[in-house]
């Protein structure tokens, strides 16, 4: 079993999810995200007055005023396959007010499995997937070419995203056609 609550950001209003027991966030999504819920493998609950979610709306609270606060200081479990994990991991590390993209991310996951190379495009697919938004901050991670794409909850939400944690955006641009957008 899953609970979920909404709560309403700044910026939108986003779904959390905890497993059964309550003790784990396994998703954030905003509102209309691609791919909304679809690591949860059975239907959620919605319950509001799960500790956790009270955890997790301080620490978003804190984030959108301003704050840097730890993702160490949740505790995430979002459902996926050993590869997503790996690239969720890498998500975690990017810091606050910084980009990478997704071939350097790939070149991390080709070192962790031992291989030559990695494909930017299976390394997307998993950003895209990333079920705990803004925490694992998938929006940090940009085109080779500066290009803001790629984020499920759309590029605005990645701009504003950016622009909230201060990020130079003038050498970056929004792509006027691609799957990723």
């Amino acid at each position: 079993m899953y609970y979920s609550t909404t709560y309403q950001l700044p910026v939108c209003t986003v779904t959390l999810a905890c497993d059964g027991t309550g003790a784990n966030l396994v998703g954030l999504w905003t509102q209309g995200q691609k791919y909304h819920g679809g690591t949860i493998p059975e239907a959620m609950v919605e319950k509001d007055d799960i500790p956790l979610f009270d955890s997790v709306k301080k620490w978003l609270d804190r984030y959108f005023a301003g704050a840097r606060p730890a993702i160490s200081e949740l505790p995430l479990a979002p459902v996926g396959g050993e590869f997503r994990q790996g690239v969720w991991g890498i998500l975690r590390e990017i810091p606050y007010g910084e980009v990478t993209t997704y071939g350097d991310i790939a070149k991390q996951m080709a070192q962790k499995l031992g291989r030559k190379t990695m494909s930017s495009q299976a390394v997307g697919g998993a950003v895209g997937h990333n079920p705990i938004s803004i925490i694992v901050p998938c929006h940090r991670v940009v085109g080779a070419n500066g290009s803001l794409t790629g984020f499920a909850g759309g590029v605005p939400m990645k701009i504003k995203l950016l622009e909230h944690e201060g990020v130079d955006l003038s050498n970056m641009f929004v792509p006027k056609k691609g799957t990723a957008l």
